[in-house]
């Protein structure tokens, strides 16, 4: 994702493993100019131990909502299937529902083992956001 495409802030974290490997990059967009994080976008690769968590709400989600300051408890609900068309590619997106109304999240995989996910405040996730998504290039997950 270029931070030129969205106004906003836009910052880049990385979660490493013990062994120095990468284990996630996180993607936070400001939409609202400083008054909190509108998108978290997580890049976990496989074997990241935030990909899988016990109560079944992505680690985006808890992000975000910690960045946010809310402290109120969220349960998963559910999770659907999707198609989306990006050109000619068919692009499966798992809608996840959780307790927390204001919070809309997607997730995919991408075809090197990367799940990617986007979870945000108050905003509807619209098919045209996959478009402006650009992959992390996977040597960004290799140990160095």
């Amino acid at each position: 994702m270029d931070p030129g495409d969205w106004p906003g802030h836009f910052g880049a974290m990385v979660m490493s493993g013990p062994d120095g490997s990468c284990q996630g990059i996180f993607l936070r967009y400001d939409l609202f100019g400083g008054r909190g994080p509108a998108m978290f976008i997580g890049n976990l690769p496989e074997g990241s131990p935030a990909r899988e968590t016990a109560d079944g709400v992505p680690f985006e989600i808890s992000q975000l909502l910690a960045a946010l300051e809310n402290e109120e408890p969220v349960e998963f609900v559910s999770a659907e299937d999707f198609p989306v068309m990006l050109g000619d590619d068919l692009l499966i997106v798992k809608k996840i529902k959780v307790s927390e109304e204001r919070v809309f999240c997607a997730q995919f995989g991408r075809s090197d083992g990367v799940q990617v996910t986007i979870a945000s405040w108050d905003r509807p996730i619209a098919d045209d956001l996959y478009q402006l998504l650009k992959p992390l290039p996977s040597d960004m997950f290799q140990q160095g």
